[in-house]
């Protein structure tokens, strides 16, 4: 059974982003890898706004560990892009951000999903806590589990 599409009114962050012609795929409407772009945008520019993320100097980074995504309507260039996003599970070192993507204007999403994030300590590459500015920048957009 398929599940009803999420509000707006269910995320606490978002960002526009406009489609662009080559998000289109054969079949006219935004290819589903566009999609999981869309997550990493409006994670990482909130992540670099709000937490002072710094992926090119950074001694601590966040790297994608899962990602998942739910089609519920189609997207065509050239609409408009609304990428809600909130934090659904903050660990010590590790945060799974839930997003929701909706077209401009419309109130249920197009698609929704997770990405999961471990951050660790450069160059190892190993597990390590998440700083503080960060934590305090995701703590903002955590939900309670339903």
């Amino acid at each position: 059974m398929a599940k009803t599409p999420e509000t707006r009114a269910a995320y606490r962050h978002f960002l526009r982003i406009p489609t662009r012609w080559r998000d289109n795929d054969v079949y006219q409407h935004v290819n589903n890898t566009e999609y999981y772009s869309y997550f990493d945008t409006v994670i990482n520019e909130y992540l670099i706004r709000e937490g002072g993320l710094d992926y090119e100097r950074g001694e601590i980074v966040g790297l994608a560990i899962e990602t998942h995504c739910e089609f519920h309507k189609s997207i065509r260039f050239p609409q408009i892009v609304d990428a809600g996003l909130r934090v659904g599970k903050l660990g010590s070192s590790s945060v799974r951000y839930e997003v929701g993507i909706f077209v401009e204007g419309d109130d249920t999403c197009a698609a929704n999903g997770h990405f999961a994030h471990v951050f660790v300590k450069r160059p190892e590459n190993r597990p390590t806590p998440i700083p503080p500015r960060l934590r305090a920048a995701m703590e903002k957009l955590l939900v309670s589990p339903a």
